[in-house]
This record gives C-alpha cells, sequence and structure tokens, in this order.
C-alpha cells in the first residue's frame, strides 16, 4: 500500500454494467425453453422469498431454495446440498422474480462449478404470463 492510502482494488461498478457483465458469460433462455430443459432433466430453482411465493404460487416441480442458501444447496461437493444436486454437469434454471436476481445468482453458480447454470428472462413472472402451470402454494 502507497503512503497516500490507495490500495490495488477493483474499479467499482454499477448494477446494470454487472448484470451485463455477468449476462454476457452464458446463454439466458425464456419460459417455453425453461419448461422444455425442465422436460428434459433439468433442475429449475426457485429463489424467490416467501411472500413472492405465497402471492403468486409455485412452478410444479421447481426446487425452492433461499437466494441466501442457494450455493450451500447445490453445490454437489457440499455438505449441505440438495438431493437434487447431482453433479456439476446439471443443467439448472434459476427462477427469481423478475429476472435480475436470478443472473447474479448464476454468475455464483458458476464459480462452484455448474457450468450449464442458467436463467429464466423476466423471472417467474415471464413463465406465468407465458401460460406456463402454476400451482398455489
Amino acid at each position: 500500500m502507497s503512503g497516500n492510502g490507495s490500495t490495488n482494488a477493483p474499479v467499482p461498478v454499477g448494477i446494470d454494467e454487472l448484470l451485463e457483465r455477468v449476462r454476457a458469460g452464458y446463454d439466458r433462455i425464456g419460459p417455453r425453453e425453461a419448461a422444455a430443459a425442465a422436460e428434459a432433466g433439468a433442475l429449475l430453482v426457485d429463489i424467490r422469498y416467501a411472500a413472492l411465493r405465497d402471492r403468486d404460487g409455485l412452478i410444479p416441480g421447481a426446487l425452492v431454495v433461499e437466494r441466501n442458501e442457494l450455493e450451500w444447496r447445490l453445490d454437489p461437493q457440499g455438505s449441505h446440498r440438495a438431493p437434487e444436486a447431482v453433479g456439476h454437469g446439471l443443467q439448472v434454471v434459476v427462477i427469481c422474480n423478475e429476472g435480475y436476481a436470478s443472473s447474479l445468482a448464476v454468475a455464483s453458480l458458476r464459480q462452484l462449478g455448474l457450468h450449464r447454470a442458467t436463467d429464466l428472462i423476466g423471472g417467474f413472472q415471464a413463465w406465468r404470463a407465458a401460460g406456463l402451470p402454476v400451482a398455489a402454494f
């Protein structure tokens, strides 16, 4: 550290730029693609908080994992992993309410080696708007 107090800290970026950078690293999918991926064995993971799930319902078959537990539950090598977290090659589709928080979650999962992780463009709201199945909570 130099005498002027400066460090080698990264240059700050705004959230919009961060989202753009994160999303440039993988292909996001739409609601119908997500439904087809689930049919083919992908794991849909709903990270919305409880009040939104209570209000809007659930995607049938989706694994509900609170955002603050996501990495621990989906790390195939983790001691707290969900039974569905069977390996790094698993296709995971992360779903938040509108498709923002899920993008940041995908970046974290990819750092854990889940190289097929992606998220749903528009989130749960896009799923519902597409007329795909929703179950009451």
